[in-house]
This record gives C-alpha cells, sequence and structure tokens, in this order.
C-alpha cells in the first residue's frame, strides 16, 4: 500500500521516533516563521540559551501583530526584533510589509519543506505542500538552534473534494463546512489532507484560507499536493525554480475519511463566538450590523479584495456600517491599487488600514457595544475584537461585502446581482525590497533592548510536595486569548513578562492574577482545573509562561489543545489529566489540592492520587507526558534542560 502525503513530508524529515499513529516522533525543521506578538520571546529564548546564529536554512522574523504606535513599546520591540535578526541571522519583514503567512508564502514557500511557527496559522504553508506547523515560541527557538522539533504523530483525515463551487460560495465556506462537521476539537491529533477531482478549481491561494483555518479545527497541520495550481502561483512569484511537484500515491489509505461535493456548498457563517458554531447564512440573515472587515491571514488573496471591489462598483456601503478593508501584503495592496480595485472600495466607503493583523488581534477596529461584525478572520473567541461583550461572526468576502451594502446580514445571492468576474493578472507586482536578508558576518551586532524588555524569569524546579488551591475553575474549549487577551492594552508588553502577567485570566477573573501573586509572595503555588480543550487557539506562549511567573504549577482538566499543553509542559506546568472525567464536577474553585510525591508522579506512567484537603476526597489523575517533557517539568522548563545539557557537553 502506498503512503498518502502526510507520509511521505513526515518520513522525508522524521529523524526520531515511529510513524505510529500517537508516538512521539522527532522532525528536522527547514524553516521558522516568527511574528512579533510571539518572536521578542523566541529572540530572548536565543539569547538566554546563547546561540550564536541560526541553523535552519531559512528562518523569516515578521512584525505584523503590534503595529499600532501608541507610545515607545512597539516601536522599540520592532528595533529588537530588527537588531536579533542581525545577530542571529534571520530574515527581517518589517511593520507594514504584511501578515506573516501570506509573505512567507509568496516568497519563501516551498513544496517539501518543513516548516515550524511560533503562530498557530502556520499551517496555512500546507497549501504549497508543506509541512508546516505552529508551536511554542520556545520550540521554534529550538529548532532555529538546529534541534528536531518534537510532535505526536498524528492520524491522517483525507478529505477528498468533488464539483466545483458555484458562484457567491468561496473557499472561506469549504473550511465553515469542516467546522460544521468537526467542530473545534475535530481536527486534535489529526492532520487534515485535501485530495480529489475538486482541488483543479481551487487556486494556491483558495487553499491557504482552507489550511489557516484547519488550526480551528484543531488540527496539527493540513496538507494539499503540490500541482498545477501551485505551480502557477510560484511562477506569478517569480519562483518557478521552487517547484516540485508532490501528490499522494493512488493506492494510499487514510486514518478517517471525508467528502466534500463543493457544487452542493452554500454560504456559511460562524455565529458568536466559536469558529466551529456553524450556520448557513441564510439562517441569521437580517440582523442588523455595525461593522464588516476583510482581510486576516485568512482571506489574504488578491481575489479576496477584488470579488468585493467589483461587487461595489457603482455602489456604496450602508451608512450605519464601518466597512474595514486590511491588506494582508504591501504586494496586494500595490496591485490592488494598480488595478484599480483600491479605489473602488475607498469610492465606495471603505476605510484603508496599514497590511497587517489589526482587528484580527484586537490591535484596533473594535466594534461598538453589542455591535455585530462580520469578518474574514479566522476566530471569533469572547473579547477578542477588543469590545467585551462582542458579537463577532466569520464569514467569506462575499458575504462580509453583501451585507456591508444592506446594512444586515446577507447571503451574497440575495443581492440578485451577477457574480463579478475575476482572472488574476499576468505580470504581477512584485515588490520585494523591504525584506531585509541577514547579513553574512553576524559579528559585532549587539541586541537593543529598551526599557520594556526584560530578561526572561528563573523558574525553580517542580517541589516534592505540590499543593495549593484551585484559584480558577474554567468550563470547556477556554482559549488562549481568555487566559491571557491580547489587544492594544496587552500585547506591548510581550516582552516584559512580569507586566504581561497582570493581564492573565482578566475577562474571566479579575482578581485572579492579585490572588496569585498573594499566595506566591507566602512561597504557595496553585492549581486550574479546565474543561475539555483546554487552551485552543493562539500559540502564544505567554498564556502558559505568564501563569507560571503567578505561581501556577499544574492544570488537571479533561484534555489539551496541541499547541498550549505543550507550552505548559516547557515552562514546567504539569498538564494532568482526570481519570474519571466526571471527577471535573466534584472539585470547586477555591479548594485546597494536594498532589504528594509530585515529582514521582510525574516521572512514573501510572496514574496518581489527587488529594482535596478541603473536601476529604482524592481524585485519580495521570499524565501522557513522554520520558522528554517529564524531564522538563521535573527541571522546571525546557530551557533548564537545554542549558544542562550545554553544559555537560
Amino acid at each position: 500500500m502506498g503512503s498518502n502525503l502526510a507520509q511521505k513530508l513526515i518520513a522525508d524529515h522524521l529523524v526520531d521516533g515511529a510513524m505510529t499513529a500517537g508516538e512521539e516522533i522527532g522532525l528536522t525543521i527547514d524553516q521558522t516563521l516568527t511574528q512579533d506578538a510571539t518572536g521578542t520571546l523566541v529572540m530572548l529564548e536565543l539569547e538566554a540559551m546563547k546561540i550564536d546564529r541560526v541553523r535552519t536554512e531559512l528562518s523569516a522574523q515578521y512584525v505584523d501583530h503590534n503595529l499600532l504606535q501608541t507610545d515607545f513599546r512597539n516601536p522599540d520591540d520592532h528595533r529588537f526584533l530588527r537588531s536579533a535578526c542581525k545577530r542571529f541571522g534571520v530574515w527581517y519583514s518589517p511593520p507594514g510589509n504584511g501578515v506573516s503567512h501570506p509573505v512567507h508564502m509568496e516568497r519563501f514557500g516551498v513544496p517539501g519543506k518543513s516548516l515550524l511557527g511560533s503562530d498557530s496559522h502556520t499551517p496555512a504553508a500546507g497549501s504549497l505542500a508543506m509541512l508546516a506547523m505552529g508551536a511554542g515560541g520556545l520550540e521554534v527557538a529550538l529548532a532555529m538552534a538546529g534541534r528536531p522539533y518534537y510532535t505526536r504523530m498524528p492520524g491522517v483525515v483525507g478529505v477528498r473534494l468533488t464539483g466545483e463551487l458555484p458562484h457567491w460560495v468561496s473557499a472561506k465556506d469549504v473550511i465553515l463546512e469542516m467546522l460544521r462537521r468537526r467542530g473545534v476539537r475535530g481536527g486534535l491529533g489529526r492532520i487534515m489532507e485535501y485530495h480529489g477531482p475538486g482541488l483543479a478549481s481551487l487556486s494556491a491561494m483558495d487553499r491557504h484560507v482552507i489550511a489557516n483555518m484547519g488550526t480551528e479545527l484543531g488540527a496539527t497541520t493540513s496538507v494539499f499536493p503540490a500541482d498545477e495550481a501551485v505551480r502557477h502561483f510560484l511562477h506569478s512569484q517569480g519562483r518557478s525554480g521552487d517547484f516540485r511537484e508532490l501528490h499522494p500515491d493512488p493506492d494510499c489509505a487514510y486514518d478517517e475519511t471525508e467528502e466534500i461535493d463543493l457544487s452542493r456548498l452554500e454560504p456559511l457563517i460562524a455565529c458568536p463566538s466559536s469558529p466551529g458554531n456553524v450556520v448557513p447564512v441564510a439562517e441569521v440573515a437580517d440582523a442588523p450590523i455595525y461593522q464588516t472587515m476583510i482581510g486576516s491571514s485568512a482571506n489574504p488573496g488578491l481575489r479576496d479584495f477584488a470579488i468585493p471591489a467589483l461587487m461595489l462598483e457603482g455602489r456604496h456601503i450602508d451608512p450605519g456600517v464601518s466597512f474595514d478593508i486590511n491588506p494582508t501584503s504591501r504586494q496586494v495592496t500595490e496591485n490592488l491599487m494598480d488595478m484599480g480595485l483600491l479605489g473602488k472600495l475607498l469610492h465606495a466607503g471603505g476605510r484603508i488600514h496599514q497590511p497587517g493583523c489589526n482587528g484580527c488581534i484586537g490591535m484596533g477596529q473594535a466594534p461598538s457595544t453589542r455591535g455585530i461584525s462580520l469578518r474574514t478572520v479566522p476566530r471569533n473567541f469572547p473579547g477578542r475584537s477588543g469590545t467585551a461583550d462582542d458579537r463577532v461572526y466569520l464569514c467569506s468576502p462575499e458575504t462580509a461585502t453583501a451585507s456591508a451594502i444592506t446594512g444586515r446580514i446577507t447571503d451574497p445571492r440575495a443581492l440578485n446581482m451577477a457574480y463579478p468576474p475575476f482572472r488574476e493578472p499576468e505580470g504581477l507586482i512584485l515588490n520585494t525590497s523591504l525584506l531585509e536578508a541577514p547579513p553574512r558576518s553576524l559579528e559585532g551586532f549587539e541586541l537593543e533592548k529598551g526599557p520594556n524588555i526584560a530578561t526572561l524569569p528563573e523558574l525553580d524546579p517542580l517541589p516534592e510536595i505540590l499543593e495549593g488551591p484551585v484559584l480558577l475553575k474554567v468550563g470547556d474549549n477556554i482559549s488562549t486569548d481568555e487566559i491571557l487577551p491580547a489587544g492594544t492594552e496587552v500585547l506591548p508588553y510581550r516582552s516584559n513578562i512580569p507586566a504581561i502577567s497582570q493581564f492573565v485570566f482578566r475577562q474571566t477573573d479579575p482578581e485572579y492574577a492579585g490572588r496569585a501573586l498573594g499566595f506566591k509572595e507566602q512561597g504557595l503555588f496553585h492549581f486550574l482545573v479546565g474543561g475539555d480543550n483546554y487552551g485552543q487557539g493562539s500559540s502564544r506562549e505567554h498564556a502558559a509562561l505568564a501563569p507560571r511567573y503567578l505561581g501556577l504549577r499544574a492544570v488537571v482538566a479533561k484534555s489539551y489543545a496541541r499547541i498550549h499543553r505543550e507550552n505548559l509542559v516547557n515552562f514546567g506546568i504539569a498538564p494532568l489529566l482526570f481519570a474519571r472525567p466526571e471527577d471535573y464536577e466534584r472539585i470547586r474553585q477555591g479548594d485546597f489540592l494536594a498532589l504528594k510525591d509530585s515529582r514521582e508522579a510525574v516521572g512514573s506512567e501510572g496514574p496518581s492520587e489527587l488529594v482535596n484537603k478541603t473536601r476529604e476526597e482524592s481524585y485519580r489523575v495521570y499524565h501522557d507526558l513522554t520520558p522528554r517533557q517529564t524531564e522538563m517539568i521535573l527541571q522546571a522548563s525546557l530551557i533548564n534542560v537545554v542549558r544542562n545539557e550545554e553544559r555537560a557537553e
């Protein structure tokens, strides 16, 4: 029996372990991607590990999240990142050059290569048949240092596409259909591999849309073949020489299968406040809206702006709607200008913003109180937009634009207009002038640190007896945005762990950080209790490191999202699991827990006893750590493990 494409890519990069589902494997990493919300910690971690220069084929740092310069902090971080790129040998993409994922695809994506990024939407590069995965910043730093990336061997879901998308239905509706079927946990421990005759009608950038939001399924990554669509894309970017044809074997098998007839899809929308809360647009039509937004890493292609521009020709948006346009790269912006399309968006009432993530990550463009916002972004977790009681819907550019015209949620088919024809022109404007290549010699370059950039805190090893209160109990599908919010107030502290820790769980429990610091000052640790899929969403390792700084040493949950679980382990927080999920109901916030012989409990493979001293009862808990991860918990962090290995050598 032959191999599917995901298996081929993994086999090409396997350096440790066996390709058995659920087993830990080590993969060599060809390229890395970092962005400014996570990259500052990555660079500080490289410094802490005393790395002289990166050892990947290519590493790139993008400034796309924290573009607002309301004071010195973001500009200082930008200068620090540029200096770090020179110091360690990394490509640098400055503010305004564009969102990391489409820019990386345009300039550096190569079929068959592996890519590890400190951004959870790094799997977007799977659209080019790359093995692209998101991870915590510390693991990306290790990959940059030439070490393998470790993860569990995923199962592979084969998604067979047939037919062709009808008018008014686009790639966003394909991934929304997958989310409608499977929800936000439907891809956990899996790679989504798309194949079948329906691929012929999907461009490489259409595939980017689908692969990008495969992250919202919880998938390890998504993969597409390198075929004529990929060849055409690379040719359009002036990189025909990077093409390599890659396909699954005709007789390959998959662990699970799905089939989507593209011709039967209709416009879909994810309702507040989860990407998995998907219904047909027609079901929620006519609700009045405040805002629509097009752009982001989830809909970054030229056609994702061209179709709205052509829809608006001779029309104007509803006067009560804020129609926000976030071009995803400088290249896209220049081509929209050259084709006269940016002017159409502007003339119809659009608000043009600089290329970057912007409102997707809560950096401006917040909606009004209770105002409905339709966005082409990948996530709509509560409060992520910057408005605490937001009502954010996720949809296609077609649906967002139709709704901007009417002032209400609108199925674009109801406009009774002809679907605008668009064909990407030959000879695109390619502007690479702002990308800074790493210098040939790294001698003489120093890190430029502003006053807001703090040294990483020292972390203590796991004590023999781990006991403390349950400072917080949360439910299912808690996102990293809820653990540590993004946005204009919080993210400027991304290089200062003591400062950013004051915002941990602010939306859920504003008193959490203060209580945690109070116990920490008494020399006490604390626990958190969570439900299923704890830590879904962004890869920001701050959501693990900041609670760790506040004294969190163990989380007890029903299950974890992959990247956040890895981040907990990387910083010495034990991710414990309930042996009996019903025991979750027995624990209350404020209960005092004790894990006796905690080092032995973490070091052993069997279940352990977690004592609830408040209720005089106990629960069986266990972990699924590998020996490598166990050592991280015992030594307090992955950084300590690496330091000790370096000393031993």
